[in-house]
């Protein structure tokens, strides 16, 4: 049974729910200079909750209305099979939505009435995604969803929890993170456009076709990288150096969906593109965290708002000044030296400009 649930979790896609907070968090950290375990175990734990309830209303809803058939190519649903009930794939789906909104009370806490407005739309599109009256995965949104909530919303609320500011860098890891997130759901909806056609599910394959939708999951993958060029304009290339390992992989998944017709093979796509994700996630944190306090000051100063004094200075130019500033004063002071004749009261005013 326990393995039942694991499998309805689909853990295979929960690289969606962690790696836009750890690069969001890796960004408060590094660009907004503060950090919290804490806060990162409660914004990791209510995102993964929350894919989790995403997952299990799919599986119960998907089944309900008809969408998951005898003809179904992709892993087994745990309520089309009969292995669990409808009904308690969807009690146990709320119930994961409740776990994720008391993991936000500390985040609320934290950051005030921003998480709220981060929170409620997440928790209903969880449900929204193949429930409700307009439910997302049936009428060609399912991208966009995953585009804005894994990728923008979850890399900036993460930075946002970290820092308490709204990073630009935040929307450019956003938009990386999302096109790859974007991937995984787009190789699935590809994988099973024959029989979302037959069952009137309309997602994006469905509406344009197997052509459009390789070109969509070939331009999500470049376009994740291209966008790192920013990295390297404001100082931080190795955040766009370092994921370039993972440009194999993404090739290689390119090069699969153009010369192999839609079918079960792409189950292993599927999880290649997890993989994908997470060495990319990986990576540019890696390539971020590597950035010396004598780099990156660009990217630093243009998310501080001018007109905030001494805290407008950029992290890393404070640190270099403080510790130059009290090595000079230390070569003064000794006796002896070169300069050992400065009058006393240069030395007092020179300690005084110490940040």
């Amino acid at each position: 049974m326990i393995f039942d649930w694991i499998a309805a979790a689909r853990p295979k896609t929960l690289g969606a729910a962690i790696a836009p907070v750890v690069v969001g968090s890796v960004l408060g950290w590094k660009i907004g200079g503060q950090w919290s375990g804490w806060l990162l175990f409660c914004t990791l734990g209510s995102t993964i909750a929350l894919q989790v309830a995403t997952n299990w209303f799919n599986d119960a809803l998907d089944f309900k209305k008809g969408a998951d058939t005898q003809a179904r190519i992709g892993p087994r649903r745990v309520t089309a099979s009969g292995a669990i009930s409808g009904g308690r794939v969807m009690g146990a789906a709320w119930f994961m939505l409740v776990v994720a909104a008391l993991l936000s009370i500390p985040l609320i806490q934290a950051r005030g009435m921003a998480i709220v407005a981060i929170g409620i739309p997440s928790l209903y599109f969880c449900y929204g995604y193949t429930g409700g009256p307009m439910p997302l995965a049936y009428r060609g949104l399912g991208e966009l969803f995953v585009i804005l909530f894994f990728g923008f919303v979850a890399v900036l609320g993460s930075a946002f929890v970290q820092s308490g500011e709204w990073l630009e860098g935040g929307l450019v890891a956003g938009f990386q993170i999302g096109c790859l997130s974007t991937v995984l759901i787009a190789i699935n909806n590809l994988r099973d456009q024959a029989e979302d056609r037959t069952t009137g599910k309309r997602t994006l394959a469905v509406r344009f076709g197997v052509t459009f939708a390789r070109l969509e999951i070939t331009f999500l993958i470049l376009a994740a990288h291209a966008a790192g060029v920013y990295w390297w304009q404001h100082d931080f290339p190795s955040a766009f150096t370092t994921p370039l390992a993972v440009v194999p992989v993404g090739l290689f998944l390119i090069l699969r969906i153009w010369t192999h017709a839609p079918g079960p093979s792409y189950n292993r796509l599927l999880a290649l593109s997890g993989m994908q994700l997470l060495l990319f996630a990986g990576l540019f944190c890696w390539g971020v965290s590597r950035v010396s306090f004598n780099t990156g000051e660009g990217l630093v100063e243009s998310e501080r708002r001018s007109g905030q004094g001494a805290s407008a200075v950029p992290i890393s130019s404070a640190i270099l000044a403080q510790r130059s500033n009290a090595a000079m004063a230390f070569v003064l002071t000794q006796p002896g030296g070169p300069v050992s004749k400065v009058p006393n009261s240069c030395v007092e005013r020179l300690g005084a400009m110490s940040p």
